[in-house]
């Protein structure tokens, strides 16, 4: 399904079906959790649910698609293997799999949407939309070839979105929500309670002496596993990106010109022209406005207002050559003189007449200026297009048993030994190791293999190789008391003041409770008592830590107890508890009916949707999935 489609509902029911899509989709559930069939073969239908076929292309595009999500998500390029880390495969093909179920079921049922019903839904697409509020039709051409469709799929894309909305309507619309329901959660969300609180820093627990050799070894012996090293690994890397292999002393002078002189306007400041557009309907009509123009009868203006158009749809803007999205109207904006009007130019989206405005005039560095820079860029141009050979060699070396030191001395690439990491990338002192490539994939994949392993490179996402050899494994162990006694030490006082502190604040929430004074169980312990009033659920409020209020609310009012708060501990007795009386139909209420709803709607809809893809049955090719992918999955 179209994601611009997905982005453009503003239905309260596709905001559902789409998280339903994407629950699955998440979980797994829309594929793995009913019964598949895995088989070889040719065939280019990936799966089928039903009768309902999913191509090949249409899981390339999905896959493409949410790669491209998660890239602009995490602002970074994912390798093949980071994407197979996170399911990204697995997800396209349950959202695929779901949206088939579900065009399946509104196929079994003989639902249909009008072309009328399709054209209004595009027309009211604000994506669509001028700056008079209207469908624009060029707009709508651009914003198309911007995504890579053509009017037939899209049309095909929104039919099939429509149906799909027009079934869940059918099966969640106005679901009723139990006042009971509304009841509890209003007595969740409202309740405001009220206690007096002791807080009992660390410094209450008192002095505590250094701890016996007794003492400190039983600790040692009952906390073994805080004290125990890592498993460590001594790597060797070997990183081949095209940086490495780039030589700019070796690029000639000839070269360099002849690059520049071929992308000069990257150098400088390109040209840039004020540019106003009228479309029309066909080349006859535009040569015949075009000849009003030119003979007086009418200026441009008058031409546009006819045609429909305001000032503000009139120009294009002032705009590079390379910024223009048609080259047509480009080439002819572009050769035409300040102030004359083109001849009809037969565009991607229709013909238009076109007049320059203005004319900001370009400039360009001298070759000499941007010499360094140019080489550089013929140098990683060139090394990028060798890299494939380099890797083959450094494959073939490897294949023949060569450790990677020896491959990186005979090439004269840099290899970074790592002399002693653990899993985190940390070294025995606990710094970070500095100079790991790719850390967040190198790592895992060191720590997966052995000494002696034939490990397969690593993709960086410059489209470079990382290789590794883990040249030394040293075992995780048990610390001896005598290593870690100063550690012992501190957790073990760490843990003398906690034990204290649970026994003072049970004292004190016992005191409370057989209905001693506040002030004097505080004074007498040397704290202050702090009363705090209109606490709220799952909020912190006046330096009390969510876990304390947390607490709060689970104890009876007029009873006390404690619990953790930062390195110490909150002693407290609550004093009130009140909430509002329920009212039902209240805005309140409303709002909250119509958010229950929603909620109630998505657990239907997802179980609605489970249940086609079971009774439809859904059958994967496994090798064509694959196939789809570019044996990535």
């Amino acid at each position: 399904m179209l994601q611009s489609i997905r982005s453009a509902s503003k239905h309260w029911l596709g905001k559902i079906v789409l998280s339903v899509i994407f629950a699955f989709l998440i979980a797994g559930v829309a594929i793995f959790g009913v019964e598949e069939f895995f088989r070889g073969g040719s065939s280019t239908t990936v799966a089928t649910v039903g009768k309902t076929p999913i191509s090949a292309e249409e899981v390339r595009t999905a896959y493409q698609n949410q790669l491209q999500r998660y890239q602009a998500q995490l602002k970074r390029t994912l390798t093949p293997e980071q994407a197979r880390a996170i399911g990204l495969e697995r997800q396209v093909l349950s959202q695929l799999v779901t949206e088939a179920a579900l065009d399946q079921k509104t196929t079994d049922l003989g639902l249909a949407v009008s072309d009328a019903a399709v054209l209004r839904a595009i027309q009211d697409e604000p994506s669509f939309k001028g700056a008079n509020g209207s469908f624009d039709r060029t707009l709508f051409y651009q914003t198309l070839q911007r995504a890579g469709l053509n009017e037939a799929l899209f049309v095909r894309e929104q039919r099939s979105v429509i149906a799909r909305l027009q079934l869940a309507d059918a099966i969640v619309a106005d679901l009723p929500v139990p006042q009971a329901m509304r009841e509890a959660v209003h007595r969740y969300s409202t309740e405001r309670r009220g206690a007096t609180v002791l807080t009992l820093a660390p410094t209450v627990a008192g002095e505590i002496a250094a701890p016996t050799d007794e003492a400190l070894t039983s600790y040692y012996d009952s906390n073994k596993a805080a004290f125990r090293a890592p498993e460590y690994r001594t790597l060797n890397l070997l990183v081949l990106e095209a940086d490495a292999l780039a030589k700019p002393d070796a690029v000639s002078e000839s070269d360099a010109r002849t690059a520049y002189e071929a992308n000069k306007g990257r150098f400088g400041k390109p040209e840039r022209r004020t540019i106003q557009q009228i479309s029309f309907p066909d080349e006859a009509a535009a040569e015949e406005a075009r000849a009003k123009i030119e003979s007086g009868a009418e200026p441009f203006e008058a031409v546009a207002a006819a045609r429909g158009l305001d000032p503000k749809q009139l120009e294009l803007g002032t705009l590079a050559k390379s910024e223009l999205f048609d080259p047509a109207v480009g080439d002819a904006a572009f050769a035409l003189e300040q102030g004359t009007v083109s001849r009809p130019v037969k565009g991607r989206f229709g013909t238009v007449l076109l007049r320059v405005t203005g004319i900001e005039p370009g400039s360009v560095k001298p070759f000499e200026e941007v010499a360094g820079e140019v080489r550089q860029e013929v140098a990683l141009r060139r090394a990028r297009e060798g890299l494939d050979k380099v890797q083959d060699a450094i494959e073939d070396a490897r294949a023949s048993a060569k450790p990677l030191a020896e491959i990186a001395q005979e090439r004269g690439l840099p290899l970074v030994a790592i002399a002693s990491v653990d899993s985190r990338g940390l070294d025995p002192a606990g710094n970070p190791v500095e100079g790991i490539p790719d850390k967040d994939t190198t790592l895992p994949a060191a720590f997966r293999a052995d000494v002696g392993n034939d490990t397969e490179a690593l993709r960086t996402k410059d489209g470079g190789s990382i290789w590794y050899d883990v040249v030394k494994v040293t075992p995780s162990r048990e610390k001896p008391l005598d290593e870690v006694r100063d550690e012992a030490v501190k957790g073990w006082t760490k843990a003398e003041i906690e034990k204290r502190l649970v026994a003072k604040s049970r004292e004190l929430a016992e005191r409370l409770d057989k209905g001693e004074a506040v002030e004097a169980v505080a004074q007498e312990a040397g704290v202050t008592a702090k009363a705090v009033t209109d606490l709220g659920r799952n909020q912190s409020r006046d330096e009390l830590p969510s876990e304390v209020i947390e607490r709060i609310f689970v104890t009876p009012v007029g009873k006390a107890a404690s619990a953790p708060a930062g390195e110490g501990r909150a002693v407290f007795k609550v004093t009130a508890a009140t909430m509002p009386a329920f009212v039902p139909g209240t805005p309140t209420d409303t709002q909250l009916v119509n958010s229950l709803r929603t909620a109630l709607a998505d657990d239907v809809l997802g179980q609605f949707i489970a249940e086609v893809q079971k009774s439809a049955g859904v059958n994967v090719n496994q090798a064509a999935f694959r196939r789809a992918l570019g044996g990535e999955y």
